[in-house]
């Protein structure tokens, strides 16, 4: 089935305003696209126009297309409605199989044939979700990074009936409208990014949970240390990095017994009550009373700073290469 190209697509309908759902809003409504949002929950309109009035500051920095307004969001209730004209489909419901499921059964027979559907789910299986629906070679995963207007990272996985054909035009469709879009080429539970978070985060805890160390200063090793290296050049070329001229083989042969070593030392830890309690109380340390909204914020403008800095040392980069 043809369909136009990535990059020219206009008709945007996101299903779901919730956090996740009105962040994807504001990202496309940034690019300049028509986005219609659709939710059956009383105050989701007005819930999703405050979320895209509070991000639109951080889009303006990250940069919009010419035009863009963060009033032209549409809302329209119903999902078999509100798919009619789309051309793809960001779904972010409620991380059930059976909500989106449910969901799927609304909208597929109002769903224009050729609209591709990517899910937001954070670990479910689409080969799951894709079962029984009609045209399930359009069904795919589109994993965003909380908050998806900033964090640019995208996780796009196949199905088992899903055409691969669809999965190269989602990829380029991400990338096309800001995206740094992967492949997942395996469906595995968590995809990948959220499984090195929560490998890390289970180390975290077992830290914690130990006597180790605080919460606090847990944090503070990967944001003082392990953080911005990461966010840089990532795990693997941090590993190339520290060995030297070398590079990873030697790094991998001067220290591999002894990273195994820490490997068979790394904890199991299991959330208790007992281990859930530090963890709240070694937070309640952290934030010492900071409102919700003012952390978020706070990251934010991190975010934003960090990635403007990225765009900035990138186009250094290209300008200095042979035939720029």
């Amino acid at each position: 089935m043809s369909r136009v190209e990535p990059k020219t697509v206009e008709r945007i309908v996101i299903l779901g305003a919730g956090t996740i759902g009105s962040s994807w809003a504001a990202h496309y409504l940034a690019q300049g696209k028509s986005v219609t949002v659709s939710d059956p929950a009383p105050n989701a309109e007005s819930r999703l126009r405050g979320f895209i009035d509070k991000a639109w500051p951080a889009l303006r920095t990250l940069g919009l297309a010419p035009g863009s307004d963060p009033a032209a969001v549409r809302f329209i209730p119903d999902p078999a409605e509100a798919v009619r004209e789309a051309q793809f489909v960001q779904e972010s419901a409620p991380e059930t199989v059976a909500t989106k499921v449910s969901l799927y059964q609304k909208i597929e027979r109002t769903l224009p044939e050729d609209a591709v559907v990517a899910t937001s789910t954070s670990g479910l299986s689409i080969s799951e979700l894709q079962k029984g629906r009609l045209g399930p070679e359009r069904y795919v995963v589109g994993h965003p990074f909380n908050p998806p207007h900033i964090i640019p990272l995208v996780e796009v996985v196949g199905g088992r009936q899903t055409d691969p054909a669809v999965v190269e035009w989602t990829l380029d469709f991400y990338r096309a409208h800001g995206k740094r879009a992967i492949h997942i080429r395996r469906e595995v539970p968590g995809h990948l990014a959220n499984r090195l978070q929560v490998a890390l985060w289970r180390e975290a805890v077992h830290a914690v949970a130990a006597g180790i160390a605080s919460v606090e200063d847990v944090d503070a090793a990967v944001v003082h240390a392990l953080g911005p290296r990461w966010a840089l050049v990532g795990p693997h070329l941090t590993i190339h990095l520290a060995g030297g001229e070398g590079g990873m083989r030697h790094h991998l042969e001067h220290l591999g017994p002894a990273i195994e070593e820490w490997w068979a030392d790394l904890g199991s830890p299991s959330l208790t009550p007992e281990v859930k309690a530090k963890l709240l109380e070694g937070m309640d340390e952290e934030t010492a009373g900071t409102p919700f909204d003012e952390l978020v914020s706070r990251r934010d403008r991190l975010l934003v700073a960090f990635l403007e800095m990225q765009k900035k040392e990138a186009a250094a980069a290209d300008s200095t290469r042979p035939g720029a």
